[in-house]
């Protein structure tokens, strides 16, 4: 979700179909506290590649332990474990989300065309007083992240933004290095709908970048995956992804997931490898998790600019959030 669509960029990107996951699941699992995940063994290339046909000899049950569990039963601002806007720090990229005209500090990230501003009931724009705008919804266990146009008289107060929206991040209150990551969500469509689960280095620095899911809304049940690094001896940033097709990701809920182990990082769909890319230089810090639902891009295919064909509303529906660690001891044994 970074302005890394302005740089130099090299994208290994395709699409594909995964129709061996099996039925969606609509009904809400808490996350289990230890997990026995399904990882190849293989040497993975720099170059990330598809896990389309594994080799069933190279897969081994990595055992891991839970850090970090949000089920939402409660609002996500009510137990201090998510910040409602980005974090910052004194190592980011010259933008550091500034957002330019359109945004106020740490609000959104206008370098990539993003037309949304995130709010929390407590932000107050340019007004004296915050305007106790909620994006952030809780039903029934689900977390509803929504995005809806401004209304015309605010909209001088949040920087003349086309949409209200929310994002959430852990930088701060959680960070880890290596382990499991996942959300279990319903990915929205529209035009100009742009959700992500995704994470960051805790120190500030970009990159490196992990997108654990980021939803295509103008092509509904295209999800793309994919790692972001600098290469030092130019210092140009390098990309390495996939596109994958899961029919129903906007009306059931699916497990998205992202293992980074010593040397690779695995991605998962209902738990099932995917792909895997070699870790890149530059993974030394422990990483936050962000969960957003942006608004509009200049950059990011299937995603174009609001217009009139955008929806007035949209919900990213999130069942929950968790991370693991590798158990070692259990991993020895």
């Amino acid at each position: 979700m970074i302005s890394r669509w302005t740089r130099s960029v090299l994208a290994a990107i395709g699409l594909l179909a995964l129709p061996a996951l099996g039925a969606a699941q609509d009904e809400l699992h808490d996350a289990p506290r230890s997990l026995s995940l399904q990882v190849t063994t293989d040497p993975s290339m720099i170059a990330c590649r598809r896990l389309e046909s594994v080799n069933p000899a190279s897969l081994v049950f990595l055992p891991l332990r839970r850090t970090f569990n949000d089920d939402f039963d409660e609002h996500p601002l009510s137990h201090g474990r998510w910040v409602p806007h980005y974090a910052g720090g004194a190592a980011w990229p010259e933008a550091r989300y500034w957002g330019g005209d359109g945004s106020d500090f740490k609000r959104k990230t206008s370098a990539n065309g993003e037309q949304q501003i995130y709010v929390d009931p407590r932000y107050a724009g340019r007004a004296g007083t915050p305007l106790g705008l909620d994006p952030f919804k809780v039903k029934d266990g689900v977390l509803s992240i929504i995005a809806s146009r401004t209304p015309p008289e605010l909209k001088p107060v949040l920087f003349n933004n086309d949409y209200i929206s929310g994002i959430l991040t852990t930088q701060g209150t959680f960070a880890q290095k290596h382990g499991y990551f996942e959300i279990r969500a319903k990915v929205p469509v529209g035009h100009a709908v742009w959700p992500a689960f995704w994470m960051l280095a805790d120190d500030g620095g970009w990159p490196p970048e992990v997108d654990v899911l980021e939803g295509r809304g103008e092509r509904p049940g295209d999800l793309v995956m994919t790692t972001h690094w600098r290469i030092p001896s130019t210092q140009k940033i390098q990309s390495c992804g996939f596109d994958f097709a899961v029919g129903d990701a906007s009306n059931a809920f699916h497990n998205y997931g992202v293992l980074w182990e010593e040397d690779r990082l695995v991605y998962f769909i209902d738990r099932k490898p995917v792909s895997d890319i070699k870790v890149p230089i530059g993974f030394d810090d422990p990483m936050y998790m962000i969960v957003n639902l942006a608004i509009g891009s200049k950059f990011f295919p299937g995603v174009s600019p609001v217009d009139a064909e955008s929806p007035s509303s949209v919900a990213f529906e999130i069942d929950r959030i968790s991370a693991y660690q590798i158990d070692m001891e259990q991993a020895r044994r």
